[in-house]
């Protein structure tokens, strides 16, 4: 059972962040979905809005007692962080996979701009890796659940991360997903509409992400939440005589 469940999840989770860096670099001008019009909207809308909707409230204390209801008993709160994962991936892969592309470019970087914006891409990508892991890999890709199966244990979550980019910043993921956003070679409507979106669920869900470790870790998150910014990092300070 854990070998098959991670064999779905981190196939999921491969396939849907493949989906993304395609989408995205060509601007959400070419995807699966071929809604018609007008529905195409809607349709769109509604796949725009089931990640960042379903993605916190299965974050709550409801949503995670519907996570430990989804695989077998008594297995389920085991597999909570796996089965977390593997729907997070089946929305993104819908979102990607399943828009229905206006049609319209707005704008495609050529000759040196083009190898600009390929960069910078890559690099937000690259960023998002690095604040994955300085987080904990296990959990950001499901690793944990299964694994903690496979060997009969249960699940332990790494500590509050303190290391790495969260030295410079409290939310890298978010801010890093957010680059990837904005940093694309093709720009359309569609990808328009998906960055502004993305980017308001990436400045405003790790409010409730920090009340969740404000009241799991107490004095410690609020020594860490006074000492590093929340996403901007600070500039360095001029000596006086600056």
């Amino acid at each position: 059972m854990a070998l098959g469940y991670g064999m779905i999840c981190h196939t999921v989770f491969a396939t849907a962040v493949a989906a993304m860096i395609v989408g995205m670099y060509f601007g959400m001008s070419r995807s699966l979905g071929r809604v018609p019009e007008p529905w195409h909207l809607a349709t769109n809308a509604l796949l725009l809005l089931q990640f960042p909707l379903v993605h916190s409230v299965l974050l709550t204390a409801k949503g995670r007692g519907f996570l430990s209801r989804l695989a077998p008993k008594p297995h389920g709160n085991t597999l909570s962080t796996t089965t977390y994962a593997t729907i997070a991936s089946l929305q993104l892969l819908a979102l990607f996979a399943l828009w229905t592309p206006s049609g319209v470019i707005w704008w495609q970087a050529t000759g040196t701009g083009f190898v600009l914006m390929c960069t910078l891409y890559a690099a937000a990508w690259a960023l998002l890796m690095k604040a994955s892991f300085d987080a904990g890999a296990e959990v950001q890709s499901g690793a944990l659940g299964w694994m903690s199966l496979l060997q009969n244990i249960r699940p332990v979550f790494p500590d509050m991360p303190t290391t790495g980019l969260f030295r410079v910043i409290r939310q890298p993921i978010y801010v890093a997903f957010a680059l990837t956003l904005w940093t694309v070679p093709v720009w359309t409507p569609d990808q328009l509409a998906v960055a502004l979106c993305l980017t308001a669920y990436c400045l405003l869900a790790p409010r409730l992400k920090e009340r969740r470790f404000a009241a799991r870790y107490g004095d410690r998150f609020d020594t860490y939440r006074n000492r590093v910014p929340y996403a901007l990092p600070r500039l360095p300070k001029r000596g006086k005589d600056g």
